[in-house]
């Protein structure tokens, strides 16, 4: 069943349109996330949902009612949303408890039960005396969770909650949240710019560039068939290779490859860096290593071909690659093609 509807959604400031008719279906349990750079339109997406923001036009629904347009217009406070911003906007003179239990209606002992149940679910009863400024970054994180879900929201918005956490801790704790959200079966819809976190967090991703949704989709779908040259740009890296297709094959300076849709003419190959693997020189395509970057659990190189062309590569960290080196390229298949531009 869909919990949130948004139809022709559109916000204009000045001549910049913010959201440019956006439209996404939301099912109920479902972790959604609006991905794009800087100034794409996603929180003011998400600010509209919360009804911090009002659109030009389009409607939004939750819960099958109209909470925006054709004259309707409900306020933050009546949509039975949770969020989670980007600070945590905890209250620094309120113990751990107390914040997750602000607003809270029903009687004493009914608030004492929700807040232990939260205390739970986050795993932090051990700390409900505790004050904010006491707390790692990452239980400040659970606890501003804790308290958005307290009231039992529909939908839970989440403004790039892990932008302030070093790398190491962001990636635990975002673990930690999703395993959380799945425990409550909450719907969720999470801002980033961080690719990585989208792939990793959700059911699915709404790619947004200058206000609009470019792609929708499950993140295997949008990392392996992304529905243009920039989208695949944008999450993960991507070498594009020039090549002659003719059906289901198509023929480019690493040899025959296979096309995961039939094409015909001059197209643009996708091949992302970890379907490029490294040979002997007696194997493969005769490249040259231009330069590595160690990471411990693998190594991302460069490599040119005799023919000039230039590709990204990641593999395993077992080999030791120093620029200089020849090697030998081959590609992983079926690859993705585009119209050559």
């Amino acid at each position: 069943m869909n919990l949130l509807e948004l139809k022709d959604l559109n916000r204009h400031f000045g001549t910049v349109k913010a959201v440019d008719a956006v439209s996404l279906t939301v099912q109920r349990g479902q972790f959604i996330t609006l991905l794009g750079p800087s100034g794409c339109g996603k929180t003011t997406t998400l600010r509209l949902i919360a009804g911090f923001e009002k659109p030009d036009s389009g409607t939004i629904h939750i819960g099958g009612q109209m909470v925006v347009g054709q004259g309707a217009y409900k306020p933050p406070e009546q949509r039975r949303i949770g969020m989670v911003f980007q600070d945590y906007a905890l209250f620094p003179h309120l113990n751990v408890a107390d914040n997750i239990g602000f607003g809270l209606k029903g009687s004493r002992a009914e608030k004492q039960a929700r807040v232990e149940a939260m205390l739970e679910l986050v795993a932090l009863p051990h700390l409900a005396d505790r004050m904010p400024h006491a707390l790692s970054g990452g239980q400040q994180q659970r606890v501003a969770l804790a308290r958005a879900l307290a009231p039992q929201p529909d939908l839970l918005l989440l403004d790039e909650p892990f932008s302030n956490l070093d790398a190491a801790l962001r990636a635990q704790v975002r673990a930690e949240v999703r395993t959380i959200l799945r425990n409550a079966g909450t719907t969720a819809i999470f801002v980033t710019h961080d690719q990585e976190e989208a792939l990793s967090l959700s059911d699915k991703i709404a790619v947004m560039f200058e206000g609009k949704v470019r792609q929708f989709d499950t993140p295997q779908q949008i990392y392996n068939r992304p529905a243009s040259r920039s989208v695949a740009r944008f999450i993960g890296e991507a070498n594009f290779v020039p090549a002659e297709a003719n059906g289901a094959k198509a023929t480019c300076v690493l040899g025959e490859v296979t096309l995961l849709t039939p094409m015909q003419g001059k197209v643009d190959v996708l091949i992302r860096p970890e379907r490029i693997h490294l040979e002997p020189t007696q194997g493969g395509v005769p490249a040259q290593v231009l330069w590595s970057e160690y990471y411990g659990h693998h190594q991302r190189l460069g490599a040119r071909l005799d023919d000039g062309t230039e590709l990204v590569i990641h593999t395993d960290a077992q080999v030791t690659y120093t620029p200089g080196q020849r090697v030998g390229v081959r590609v992983y298949v079926p690859l993705l093609g585009y119209k050559a531009q």
